[in-house]
This record gives C-alpha cells, sequence and structure tokens, in this order.
C-alpha cells in the first residue's frame, strides 16, 4: 500500500469519528455500509483472491464493533458476530470451501450441541431460552467456524498484512471518538474502578480490549512497514494515544494483555531475524520503548497519580485492595463449583448466570471463558476447551511460519480468561493464528528477511 493511500485511510477515519459524534445516527448508516460494502467485496473478488477480502471484512467487522456498540450503530448487539459468521459461510459457500484437515473444529462445534439440550430444559420460564443460547454460543460458534475456514489455509504476508490494516482502521475511529467523547480526563475521575465515562460511555473492559489489539497490530505495523523515519513517527504517534485512552479506562485487561503480546511479537521476530535485521530492530525497539514512557507519565499526570495506584491494585487514598480480579476470582470459582456438580453435561447454556442470582443474588456474566464453557457443557466442555487450547500448538509443531502465531494465540488465551467472547475479537484472532504464512523468500531456515513489506 502506498504511504499516501495510508494517510488517506487514516484521516477519513478520524473524520468518520468526528461526524457521528456530531450527528450519531450516522452510525447506523456505517453499520449499513460495512455490511453492503463487505458483501460486495466478497461476492465480486477473485477466486484466488477471496479468502483476502473474507478474512479482511471479518477484521473490519471485529475493529468496528465496539465503536458500533458504543454509539448504537449495530441494529442487533451481537451483529458483529454474526456477520463474521456470515462472511465466512459465504466465502466457504462461493469455493473457498473449509482448511485443509480442519475437521477436528467440527468436533469442537458438536461438543456444545449437549450443553444446548440441557439449557432447553433447564432455564427458568421468565429466562427467553433462544436468547440465552445465541448470546452465550454466539461466540464460540464463531470462533469454530472462522477455525474451520482458516485452518492451515495458505496466506501470503502481504495478505495478511492487508486483512490486520482492514482492523485497526476503526480501531483509530474509536480512538478519536473517544477524545472527542471525554478530552480532559481530569473533569471524570471519581477513583481507581473502571472508568465509564473515558470509555466513551461503554463497558471500558471490551474498550480496553480492542483499544489493546490495535496498539499491537500498530506495533507490529511499525516494525515490519514503516521503512521511512515519518511512518515510524505516525505510527507511534497514533500508538501512543491509542495506549493513553486504553490506560486512562482503568480497566487493565486489554493493557496487560497488549503489553504480553508484544512483547511475544518482538521475541519471535528477534529470534527469526538476520543480523542486519536486528539492528534497525534496536532503534525501533527504542522509539516504541520512548513512546511508551511517555504514553505512561501524561496518563499518571493527567490522571493525578491514580492511575498508578490503580495498577498497584490500590483505592484513591492508597489502600491496598483485597481482590486484585475485581470480583473475577468468585466467578470463576462459582462456575468450577458448578462442574464439579454437574461434571456430565453441565448446568446447560446460560444457566451459570441463573444460578448465581438463586445462590447469591447477584446479576453478574462470566468474565472467564475457560470455566464457563465447562460450567455449562460439563465433559463436553472439557472436550471443546482442549481442542482449542491444543489444535493451535499441534499445528504450530509442524509450521512455524506465522511470525505473530503467539501473539495471535496468546491474545485469545488472555482476553478470554478476563473478559470471556463477549466481542468477537478474540474468536476471529484465534483463527488467524492457524493461518500458514507464506514469504516471498527465505534466507535461511532461522531467518526472516525484513523485505516483509517494509512499505505502506
Amino acid at each position: 500500500m502506498k504511504q499516501y493511500s495510508y494517510i488517506t485511510l487514516i484521516v477519513f477515519h478520524v473524520a468518520l469519528a468526528v461526524g457521528i459524534f456530531i450527528f450519531e445516527p450516522l452510525s447506523k448508516v456505517y453499520f449499513i455500509a460495512i455490511l453492503a460494502i463487505s458483501l460486495y467485496s466478497i461476492i465480486n473478488a477473485p477466486a484466488k483472491k477471496r479468502y483476502v477480502y473474507v478474512l479482511g471484512a471479518c477484521a473490519y467487522v471485529v475493529g468496528s464493533e465496539v465503536f458500533l456498540r458504543m454509539t448504537g450503530g449495530n441494529f442487533i448487539y451481537e451483529a458483529s458476530k454474526y456477520f463474521v459468521i456470515l462472511f465466512v459461510l459465504l466465502g466457504m459457500a462461493l469455493g473457498d470451501g473449509i482448511g485443509k484437515k480442519s475437521y477436528i473444529y467440527f468436533m469442537y462445534i458438536l461438543a456444545l450441541i449437549p450443553g444446548i439440550v440441557v439449557a432447553a430444559n433447564t432455564l427458568g420460564f421468565e429466562t427467553n431460552v433462544r436468547t440465552a443460547i445465541a448470546f452465550n454460543l454466539s461466540g464460540p460458534i464463531c470462533l469454530g467456524i472462522v477455525a474451520l475456514y482458516s485452518y492451515k489455509r495458505n496466506v501470503t504476508i502481504v495478505a495478511l498484512q492487508n486483512i490486520l490494516l482492514a482492523a485497526v482502521l476503526p480501531i483509530i475511529t474509536t480512538t478519536a471518538y473517544l477524545f472527542l467523547y471525554s478530552p480532559s480526563i481530569e473533569a471524570i475521575l471519581s477513583g481507581t474502578q473502571s472508568n465509564f465515562e473515558a470509555s466513551g460511555g461503554f463497558g471500558p473492559n471490551q474498550v480496553s480490549t480492542v483499544l489493546g489489539l490495535g496498539v499491537f497490530l500498530l506495533a507490529g505495523r511499525l516494525f515490519l512497514q514503516s521503512k521511512t523515519l515519518f511512518l515510524k513517527i505516525l505510527n507511534v504517534s497514533i500508538l501512543g494515544l491509542m495506549a493513553y485512552r486504553a490506560i486512562i479506562t482503568f480497566s487493565r485487561g486489554g493493557v496487560f494483555v497488549a503489553v504480553v503480546i508484544i512483547l511475544a511479537f518482538i521475541a519471535v521476530f528477534y529470534f527469526k531475524s538476520s543480523s542486519k535485521t536486528k539492528l534497525r530492530l534496536t532503534f525501533t525497539l527504542l522509539i516504541l520503548g520512548l513512546a511508551i514512557l511517555l504514553t505512561w507519565y501524561v496518563s499518571s499526570f493527567n490522571t493525578g497519580g491514580l492511575i498508578d495506584k490503580r495498577y498497584n491494585n490500590q483505592d484513591a487514598i492508597g489502600r491496598t485492595k483485597d481482590d486484585v480480579t475485581t470480583g473475577r476470582t468468585g466467578l470463576l470459582t462459582n462456575e468450577l463449583n458448578e462442574f464439579f456438580e454437574n461434571p456430565f453435561l453441565g448446568v446447560g447454556v446460560g444457566k451459570l448466570k441463573e444460578l448465581r442470582f438463586e445462590k447469591e443474588g447477584i446479576q453478574a456474566a462470566s468474565h472467564n471463558e475457560m470455566s464457563r464453557i465447562i460450567g455449562e457443557h460439563g465433559i463436553f466442555g472439557v472436550v471443546a476447551f482442549s481442542i482449542l487450547l491444543l489444535a493451535p500448538l499441534f499445528l504450530r509443531f509442524k509450521n512455524k511460519k506465522n511470525i505473530y502465531f503467539f501473539s495471535f494465540y496468546l491474545f485469545w488465551f488472555l482476553t478470554i480468561n478476563h473478559s470471556s467472547m463477549r466481542i468477537a475479537a478474540p474468536a476471529f484472532i484465534y483463527g488467524l493464528c492457524l493461518l500458514n504464512i507464506q514469504f516471498e523468500k527465505r534466507t535461511n531456515k532461522k531467518s526472516i528477511p525484513i523485505k516483509i513489506q517494509h512499505r505502506e
């Protein structure tokens, strides 16, 4: 992609945020446009490159999901997951089929069915069974469909970078909108708890998660595609602004995940790079490190030191909180206890929330997909989660070309353990770690040449 085209796309997506901030109903037009343009692109795509359009459309939907939710653009709350499923199924139907030897993910999807049957018989009369099942299984089913499509599919590094660009552009829109929504953090601070006002009036956990993903994707562009000093400064500047907005949501999950997956990417990239590339990598690392330090300093200054207390697990006056997980440990324990009491079939899809309210009077959804799937599906849930956990690792043993693999895999695993699958991002990113990445050339067995699309 040419440099001016990249800048034009950024400007357009910032302008989009301004337009929707001024006139929010435009968000619904944006929603319709995403659907229409994606369907048109997939249907009319060249057969050999259709997978790029399918995965690119899915990536854009994933990147825009939180923004559409916070601005009321979604006509259906779970629309983004349904769109991803629709686009992938359309790609399959038009000739792409499923990935090579991806039958293991058919087993994963089949393992979810007994939990649906149990739920149909155990959910209370006051619960809408269809809605409860759809809400709890839309994420896992979305993941299964994407995995079937992506497993061992050959994708060039250039195509993957275009797919990732499609994801990061709407996250730039989200970032710009947040600055318009709450330009002054000092005016909306009320303590060290997660801050909805700093998150566009939406869930801080989900906002932090998608912004953290955006920070990682921009870090990847910084290392792989920012050849000129101008592009390095541009990408690291956007990265810093995005990281700042993620930090001041006061929701730590997305920030911690971003740090881990960036470090994983740098480690893999450094190990596989030539000596010449490692020298350039050191300079880029210096730029990134300075940007992170500056971003944290600004965050600390603008929050009057409250963000430091938040990450030290303290309240506003400096007292250490008893539970660093903000209640997640209790939810995890309860869900595992339900599994031990109902180990074979589980309690049924959506039943955990009902039982929690009946026993404790608490209306709280699960934050941990691992304990939820085990508690609600029993031994079938154990099988399903084991497939998700192990299948990519076995694939990695045989094919080590995907330099994003560990970052994608860790994003999925860490995100579902602090935010479950409330958004489509972990399901889609999981699918990307199953891709077989193709490079233009290789210099030796351990070296990936830095000719990996060093241009925008």
